[in-house]
């Protein structure tokens, strides 16, 4: 509606405002009278202001610069070091922590190599941790040795003779023949997976650890030892070895860590290109070096590693010189030029007295940062000299412009409501701004009626329509409107419109994007709510928006009001004002979304109960989703059908919505069904597949079968007798269990012969010797109660059918029969004699499938679940019929289906399609544990089958061919390999019965 009414209320007289005290201003001194005008004011401020930067900005500079500098050179010395300390410890550490893990580990006590190869992934994977280690290797008090080798570089391999892909070396002396066997030298080579690539015998290798510095110190102080740098024995590298006696004693781990590798790491950590670094033993010998080449000296197969003082580098002799302590940083010189240095201590578990000794070049370490401060000082002076003249330019222009601001704020002033105390000011233009403010309290009491006329109406887009009329005739508008958020939040929708001119009705258009609403403050020339472009001598409108949100802050709508630019309503002050106004009729807009949002609600809550069914079991998940898609896409298309047996199916939107909910809810029952049965791949499977009990009882009877053999050979008889009847036995069991195992998967059917088999394979007998009552829980001694207790050992039937296997119904009996007066929803159903049948000659005896009577009326069961469920909900009147159409999906046209056995004239349209979309689901699914999924011909066929066997409405079934229905299901749902070739006609000719024989 655009009018609220068919009259217009007479416009009221705005009460007098209070003028302002004429004799304020002159009872003031004549220094509080005299003013100055704000841009020449504002002008001298900024230059004033600039002049003192530039003076400071000088004199900080030149006197904080040094400083800076020095300040950045020892902070940035000292991260480097920790970074450096830092990353020593994680090279040390790790093989300290390897080592000692290392002697709790079988290696050390395997007494053959065959066993000491089951370690091998261990021990690499221990060099993987640790791309420091070169070698891990094990010696052993008999003189044997095991030894693995990382291949990390071409190199490497090639001065080892590896093959080409070979990863690790493994060397080992051994006796491999046995204890007294000679010690054997090997070498063999693996590939990264381990997989042996070649292995050779080697005599020449003739290794005896135990005359090893390694292992000679590690048995004689019987802890971990670290030794001196020394040349390795294979690679003839210059390191040192971390070694420790095993946990028993028996042999000596080892660890090498080769010094070039050391002095590689911690090359990589220089800050400066420039930085010297070096790490230190306790007797000033150099371990580690960038260039070790420099470290090592070499005297044949002797080394020794070169002090500092022999290293040839002047800064870091300087260092050592100044006796500088653990963790102090100092400046120096060397050669000329200052360098800080910085000593750290290195401390390890086992690595006691290190100290790391780094110098930097303060000029390279600092040169960004010098070279950073000049630029930023020259920077500083070019722009304040560049922005003095612009500093007193922008501040007459500013002055200038709020000099205009000042006539514009008494058009606001009407809407401010505030009046502070404040001291008359000197500006001319503030001083007037605070005359206007002082008259605006007056307007309040033109607003108060408004608020009032909010809750006038009780209908919502009465209420609309006059709070808009109100406010747009009380605020001087020409017009405005109202706009809510529609349902899914998209766009917005007009509510409410009224414009003083009926031209400018085509202002306010039907719809809005959810732009308008988020950036409701902006106002862009092509918005279709921008103010239009006023005629020649016609002043232009502006246009007010403002948000209209719930008491949480969430969207509802927009309001917009349009005004003259020549009235005195403020942008900030108006807006806060109608901001304020608009919360009641926010509140009322609230109430009808929160009707709407119960709605939503209801069917998220549905949609949720329907993901955790379909959650519950992994191999139904989807189901209770799809077949509710399914159901509605044909119900809509038989809706929209204008021909054939459908055509004059309608449904309205509420029978369309408790349908939908319906088909939502059909298998809400399935979370009482017990996951086991539901998933139920074996016959035999419970919560787990019994098969294997099955089996090990085979085992204990091959076990029999040659303990007798060993008893006749024992008593003297013939051999070759026995031993065939013993391969007989044998091969017998082996048939009798592939035919159990064959029967535990299921199939289409199983003979009456098959049946007889089980029972002759089951009446073999197997002894057992432990009690079978004891570890049981209180339910199963319960099922136990009343069986005699058989003396130990026990003979006991291969396969049968025990009492425990048993749980009858006892007061668990459901209400799902005729005639039951418990019954009051109409079930008829057939309960099968017990409610659990466990016997696995009852189990692997099933015709068909996997399930058991038993089994197939728990699944059944959750239908009846559903109605109960569902019939104990308090649903409206237009819901009512929601439990029926979610219960019937299993009933048949001839009245075998279940739970309340209906005929077709009592199954309603909604029933059948049901039916059909849970049948079309089930066939095609590919995630059921218990067959493979159908085609899209193979299950059409099938349901043309279930059509003549009255399982499924024939007319239905065509109109579901014909419509393309499934054709969108399968491009939705189905896999390629599903999505097969259908012949429609055939199909249609599968639907015709063949003709009884007379």
């Amino acid at each position: 509606m655009d009018s609220p009414r068919d009259s217009t209320p007479e416009p009221r007289q705005p009460p007098q405002r209070p003028a302002l005290d004429a004799g304020l201003a002159l009872s003031l001194p004549w220094w509080r009278r005299a003013t100055v005008r704000f841009e020449v004011l504002t002008a001298s401020v900024v230059v004033l202001a600039m002049l003192l930067l530039t003076a400071l900005m000088t004199y900080q500079i030149s006197t904080s610069a040094r400083q800076a500098i020095m300040a950045a050179s020892s902070d940035s010395a000292h991260r480097v070091s920790l970074l450096v300390s830092e990353r020593m410890h994680r090279i040390v550490n790790p093989a300290d922590a390897t080592l000692r893990l290392l002697a709790f580990d079988p290696v050390t006590t395997a007494p053959t190599l065959a066993q000491r190869l089951r370690r091998l992934p261990v021990l690499v994977r221990l060099l993987h941790q640790n791309q420091l280690l070169s070698a891990v290797y094990v010696g052993y008090p008999d003189g044997q040795f095991l030894l693995v080798r990382p291949l990390r570089n071409a190199a490497l391999r090639a001065q080892e003779g590896a093959p080409p892909h070979a990863a690790f070396l493994l060397q080992s002396v051994a006796r491999e023949q046995g204890s007294g066997a000679p010690l054997v030298g090997r070498w063999s080579f693996y590939d990264a997976q381990l997989e042996l690539v070649s292995t050779s015998i080697r005599p020449q290798y003739r290794f005896d650890p135990r005359t090893r510095p390694w292992y000679a110190e590690a048995v004689q102080t019987k802890a971990q030892i670290l030794t001196a740098p020394y040349v390795f024995f294979t690679t003839h590298e210059m390191g040192v070895t971390l070694s420790q006696p095993s946990e028993e004693g028996s042999a000596v781990l080892g660890l090498d860590v080769a010094l070039t590798d050391l002095g590689r790491e911690i090359g990589g950590l220089r800050l400066v290109p420039r930085t010297e670094i070096a790490v230190l033993d306790k007797e000033g010998r150099v371990l580690a070096y960038p260039d070790m080449s420099r470290v090592l000296q070499r005297e044949g197969d002797q080394a020794r590693m070169r002090p500092l003082s022999e290293l040839g580098v002047p800064s870091l002799i300087a260092i050592h010189t100044l006796g500088m302590k653990p963790g102090e940083s100092r400046r120096f010189e060397a050669q000329g030029e200052e360098w800080l240095g910085q000593v750290q201590p290195l401390q390890s578990m086992r690595w006691r007295d290190l100290h790391l000794l780094m110098a930097m070049p303060t000029a390279e370490l600092l040169s960004d940062l010098n070279r950073d401060l000049r630029r930023q000082l020259w920077l500083s002076l070019g722009l304040i000299g560049l922005l003095l003249p612009l500093g007193w330019i922008a501040g007459r222009r500013v002055g200038s412009s709020l000099s205009g601001l000042a006539a514009q704020a008494q058009s606001l002033a009407l809407f401010d409501f505030r009046r502070p105390q404040r001291r008359a000011s000197p500006v001319r233009e503030v001083r007037e701004l605070g005359l206007v403010m002082d008259r605006m309290s007056a307007t309040i009491e033109d607003f108060l009626r408004i608020s009032r006329h909010i809750s006038a109406e009780s209908r919502l887009d009465v209420m609309l329509s006059s709070v808009l009329y109100e406010l747009v005739q009380a605020s001087i508008c020409s017009g405005g409107a109202v706009y809510l958020v529609d349902g899914d939040s998209t766009h917005l929708e007009r509510t409410a419109r009224y414009c003083a001119d009926p031209q400018d009705q085509p202002l306010y258009p039907e719809q809005l994007g959810m732009a308008h609403f988020i950036n409701y403050t902006e106002h862009p020339l092509d918005d279709v709510l921008a103010a239009p472009g006023a005629p020649d001598g016609a002043l232009a409108q502006q246009v007010l928006r403002v948000q209209l949100r719930t008491r949480g802050g969430q969207p509802l709508g927009l309001l917009v009001l349009r005004y003259v630019q020549d009235r005195r309503q403020g942008e900030g002050h108006f807006r806060a004002f109608v901001e304020k106004l608009s919360g009641t009729l926010s509140v009322a807009i609230e109430t009808r979304n929160l009707i709407e949002g119960q709605r939503k609600l209801f069917d998220a809550v549905i949609r949720v109960l329907a993901d955790t069914i379909d959650a519950k079991s992994p191999y139904t998940g989807g189901h209770c989703e799809r077949v509710p898609q399914l159901a509605e896409a044909v119900m809509q298309r038989m809706c929209d059908a204008r021909e054939g047996p459908f055509a004059d199916v309608s449904m309205t939107e509420a029978e369309l919505y408790e349908f939908r909910l319906g088909a939502w809810l059909h298998d809400c029952g399935k979370v009482t069904s017990p996951e086991h049965i539901i998933d139920k791949a074996t016959k035999l499977e419970t919560l787990y597949n019994r098969i294997h009990e099955v089996r090990m009882r085979f085992e204990v009877l091959w076990r029999d079968a040659e303990l007798d053999y060993w008893k006749q050979v024992v008593s003297g008889a013939e051999p070759a007798q026995i031993e065939r009847e013993l391969l007989q036995k044998k091969e017998q069991l082996q048939a009798d269990f592939a035919f159990v195992a064959q029967s535990n998967v299921g199939g289409e059917s199983m003979a009456d012969a098959d049946v007889q088999r089980l029972h002759a394979i089951g009446v073999q007998r197997w002894q057992r010797h432990f009690d079978d009552r004891i570890g049981l829980s209180r339910a199963e001694h319960e099922r136990l109660l009343g069986v005699p207790i058989p003396p130990l050992p026990a003979q006991e039937f291969l396969l049968a059918d025990r009492p425990e296997h048993v749980v009858s119904w006892g007061a668990r009996r459901p209400p799902v029969e005729a005639g039951n007066p418990a019954n009051r929803w109409g079930f008829d159903m057939v309960l099968p004699p017990q409610e659990v049948h466990l016997g696995e000659l009852h189990n692997l005896a099933v015709r068909r499938g996997t399930l058991t009577d038993e089994d197939r009326f728990k699944i059944n069961d959750h239908i009846v679940q559903t109605i109960i469920l569902l019939s104990g909900l308090p649903f409206p009147p237009h819901l009512a019929r929601v439990p029926a159409i979610a219960g019937s999906h299993h009933e048949k046209l001839d009245g075998t289906g279940y739970p309340r056995r209906l005929q077709g004239d009592q199954l309603t349209l909604a029933d059948r399609v049901m039916t059909l979309a849970d049948i079309f689901e089930a066939l095609t699914a590919s995630d059921r544990p218990y067959k493979p999924p159908k085609t899209l011909s193979e299950a059409l066929s099938i349901m043309a089958r279930m059509v003549r066997e009255q399982h499924i409405d024939e007319e239905v079934f065509r109109f579901f061919l014909r419509s393309g229905v499934w054709q969108d299901y399968a491009q939705r749902f189905l896999p390629d390999s599903q999505r097969d070739s259908v012949d429609l006609d055939a199909i249609e000719q599968l639907l015709y019965r063949k003709p009884k024989l007379v």
